[in-house]
């Protein structure tokens, strides 16, 4: 009897260590439970699971004498490596690999490794992604130039906000007022900038347009309290950048002369694929994959773009985007089946091309303008995009299921 419930000991500080991981790189809270729950169906061990992004809930043994545990968490970056790692520790325990004492272990030393790129390739790649968005939004040169520094400028705060718990409160409206400002100044010293692109594609990789597309997701998979929450932040999360953006505007605005919504010259079509080409190769150091991973996340990107694109010609831009989400989906599910890694490898930074995130931004751009009807409007256009990304996710592993839930 003791040695049974040191065993259910040990499995539970497994579990709940692996849980509390696997919520700190990224993983849905869908996706999360699931896992929990797989793992102590193979432990022998009775577990129900509640994931929100801020907490996970967990009880252990049958309903009238349960162990029920709360472990607080605070919504980590996606870190593709460390999740492919915890998924291969998972693996070898349920093919009996791996004991439960080792396996905790493992994850530990996973939890406690250093991250995979320095911060200066962090930086650089937050620099470069800005710039491709600049390219993807229809900019010119000087708006790519600005872009690339904006991203710089987001990517150093943001850094800084990891080492400092005060910054990090405060990040998303001072990194959004900065790059405004800045943008409204280098549209006051090269009157053919726009500002306006120069000021969404710098802040491009903060706007929560991943976050809104996994709230849509929870929601659609029955996980209302996790999925409510995550896009309650997602809102507050455009409120503030909104914020930041309209103290910076209301600031250039006093330099004489400036017009944010210059019309870009137009650039070569060639460069279009170049920033197509650049940009996966970012999302692999800003997500933290493995490099040997950029071998399925660069086609990855490369068919979520060209289906979103495509559809969008044939159809209508909202049928581009489940198009996109579809193939890049059916293509992470493959490579799931294939590698048997987590699915979330390819399809995250695939769907960076598509979620919605400035479209969003223009709509409270145009509701701070008291432009109520284009700011509605845009609000609606990109939830139907949300919709339609999800829809494209969910149809691919109807069709294709992954097998497992990472």
């Amino acid at each position: 009897m003791v040695e049974s419930s040191e065993h259910n000991s040990r499995v539970i500080a497994f579990v709940l260590r692996l849980g509390q991981e696997l919520h700190r790189y990224g993983t849905p809270s869908h996706r999360l439970e699931a896992t929990l729950a797989s793992v102590c169906l193979h432990l022998k061990t009775i577990g129900q699971f509640f994931a929100t992004p801020t907490a996970i809930f967990a009880s252990f043994g049958p309903q009238e004498n349960q162990r029920t545990s709360l472990i607080r968490v605070t919504p980590g970056d996606v870190d593709l490596e460390k999740m492919t790692l915890l998924d291969g520790v998972v693996d070898r325990l349920v093919r009996n690999e791996l004991t439960v004492e080792d396996g905790l272990k493992e994850v530990n030393s996973i939890a406690d490794g250093p991250p995979r790129y320095s911060t200066w390739l962090t930086i650089l790649c937050f620099g470069l992604a800005s710039g491709c968005a600049g390219r993807f939004f229809g900019g010119g040169f000087l708006e790519l130039a600005a872009a690339t520094v904006m991203g710089f400028l987001t990517g150093s705060l943001a850094m800084l906000a990891l080492k400092h718990a005060a910054v990090a409160r405060v990040f998303a409206p001072v990194a959004a007022f900065a790059v405004s400002a800045l943008a409204m100044l280098g549209a006051w010293i090269w009157p053919a900038m726009s500002a306006y692109v120069a000021t969404v594609a710098g802040l491009i990789i903060l706007i929560p347009g991943l976050t809104l597309t996994i709230a849509m997701s929870e929601l659609a998979s029955g996980h209302l309290a996790s999925g409510t929450a995550r896009l309650t932040g997602a809102i507050v999360l455009f409120l503030q950048i909104g914020f930041g953006v309209a103290l910076g505007n209301r600031l250039g605005s006093l330099l004489p002369g400036v017009d944010p919504l210059v019309t870009p010259a137009a650039l070569p079509t060639w460069t279009e694929w170049v920033a197509l080409l650049v940009a996966p190769l970012c999302f692999v150091v800003l997500f933290r994959a493995r490099p040997a991973q950029v071998a399925v996340i660069l086609p990855a990107g490369i068919l979520a773009y060209a289906g979103a694109k495509y559809g969008s010609i044939l159809a209508s831009p909202e049928l581009g985007v489940f198009l996109g989400a579809f193939l890049v989906a059916m293509a992470g599910n493959i490579y799931r089946r294939l590698r048997d890694h987590p699915a979330s490898v390819p399809i995250v930074p695939g769907i960076m091309l598509l979620v919605p995130g400035s479209i969003g931004f223009r709509s409270l751009s145009s509701l701070l303008a008291r432009d109520v009807l284009s700011g509605v409007e845009a609000a609606f256009t990109m939830v139907l995009i949300a919709v339609a990304l999800v829809a494209g996710l969910l149809l691919a592993n109807i069709l294709l299921p992954s097998r497992k839930a990472l």
